[in-house]
């Protein structure tokens, strides 16, 4: 699959402080890859290099097997993107503002207009002002703006910002459909996994200007591990009872209170012998190694959202 966006040490400070540090992103074409980072670490200061909005401070970034320059006007237009808030001239309607749109980018395309609306659902309230919109409905706007000219890539900031349940999964549908009919490629950041997870085929994740990780998601999805968690008050004795009374040597202890044992032995099994060594249990549960938790513990303990 042909790379369509890569980055080498890609660094970005402010007044002395690293922002971005050393960011090598690798991006294939027809890809969504799911940026993920908490507030802060990052994301938007990297898709703002990338779009040629800021300059970095040091590192290279290629885009079709060309480097990006102050001159790259032509590979800029391959691209659409929303980064943080999308603006419009609010006392114009929807319709308008794409229109407009459409001019200054020298994309005069009345049914790719059309197109767009109907994507994201606009159809209806085109002719309103934009003024009009709530948040939600600004944020689907915006992608009908970024997607009217038929992009390669397209870049967006937390796109599903400011909508409900119901506009996220719409959107959901949206990306994959972009990616998978399109051939469109798409960078989406965000601080919510469980949505990204749901979309992504890659995922980069960033914490204080570190990528910490770049990984396909049937790979971390293959990391998925069931394992028992066992909660007492006497981990010492429950350790022996694990080590000497079943032989068990594949098992974690997170904190004076809980063990994870990922060695394959029933909980029947397990309780007997604890309750022989008069273990005193708080709970004994199945539960399995989630996306969410990898994340967690990639981060530090910290969660992204």
């Amino acid at each position: 699959m042909t790379t369509i966006l890569r980055t080498w040490d890609l660094t970005k400070e402010y007044q002395g402080k690293e922002a971005v540090n050393g960011v090598n992103m690798s991006i294939k074409q027809g890809e969504i890859y799911g940026f993920l980072g908490p507030n802060g670490a990052g994301k938007t200061t990297v898709m703002k290099m990338i779009t040629n909005l800021v300059k970095p401070t040091a590192g290279n970034i290629e885009f079709f097997g060309e480097s990006m320059t102050d001159r790259s006007y032509e590979m800029l237009k391959r691209m659409g993107c929303i980064i943080e808030y999308p603006v419009f001239y609010d006392k114009l309607t929807a319709r308008e503002n794409l229109q407009l749109h459409g001019e200054y980018m020298g994309y005069y395309d009345a049914k790719a207009m059309e197109e767009a609306l109907e994507l994201v659902k606009l159809k209806g309230v085109d002719k309103k002002p934009v003024k009009q919109f709530s948040l939600g409905m600004k944020q689907r706007l915006g992608i009908a703006r970024a997607v009217m000219t038929k992009p390669e890539l397209l870049i967006l900031d937390e796109p599903i910002n400011g909508l409900d349940p119901m506009g996220i999964k719409e959107l959901r549908e949206v990306f994959r459909m972009l990616s998978r009919e399109y051939g469109m490629t798409l960078l989406i950041s965000s601080h919510i996994l469980g949505e990204i997870e749901q979309v992504a085929d890659t995922i980069g994740v960033i914490r204080e200007g570190i990528l910490l990780e770049e990984v396909a998601m049937d790979t971390i999805r293959s990391r998925d591990t069931q394992y028992i968690e066992m909660i007492t008050g006497e981990s010492s004795k429950a350790v022996y009872v694990l080590e000497h009374k079943l032989g068990l040597t594949n098992f974690k202890v997170l904190d004076p209170r809980t063990i994870r044992i990922y060695d394959a032995v029933q909980q029947r099994e397990l309780n007997k012998a604890l309750a022989e060594a008069d273990v005193e249990l708080e709970s004994l549960s199945k539960k399995h190694h989630s996306l969410e938790d990898h994340f967690v513990e990639l981060m530090g303990g910290e969660g992204i959202a």
